[in-house]
């Protein structure tokens, strides 16, 4: 059997299989997808970081261990969601304590934008960028947490 990948004009990727002993029988495999991907953040207290994201932005808290001192959670809301770990002999490290220029820790894909920033500011949260059309063709604004890690909430223009 051969496999051939081939591309439709949206880029979604097929599989299509040539079996040379079935009499030149064409069989089309779609690809398996992804639907989300959960950036892991070493913190320095679970419980702060896990306030910090259900208070300031609205996220919910999936996952706690233990119920008590958690040294592990997982904080989401809608598609978006952030494992969160914590162990005292190894310190947070964000991206911009390595490199000024690199600066993101996540980018949160958000259709909105303008109304996500509104509603942060609601809840009182405090923007390290705010709201604006970017250079690199972006809308959104970035939100430091409290370890520094930097989020990016946005979408391309």
């Amino acid at each position: 059997m051969t496999a051939v990948r081939h591309f439709s004009a949206n880029c979604e990727a097929a599989l299509i299989s040539y079996d040379s002993s079935a009499a030149g029988a064409f069989m089309l495999m779609t690809r398996a997808t992804m639907q989300a991907i959960s950036p892991c953040f070493i913190v320095t207290d679970v419980d702060q970081t896990i306030a910090f994201y259900c208070d300031k932005l609205g996220f919910e808290t999936r996952f706690k261990e233990p119920e008590r001192n958690p040294f592990f959670a997982i904080v989401g809301r809608d598609g978006a969601q952030i494992f969160v770990k914590s162990d005292k002999d190894v310190s947070p490290l964000p991206n911009h304590k390595r490199h000024r220029y690199m600066r993101l820790d996540a980018f949160v894909y958000a259709a909105d934008p303008d109304g996500l920033a509104a509603e942060f500011a609601e809840r009182g949260a405090a923007f390290s960028v705010p709201l604006k059309d970017t250079h690199d063709g972006l809308r959104g604004f970035e939100i430091c947490d409290p370890d520094g890690y930097v989020l990016f909430f946005g979408r391309p223009r």
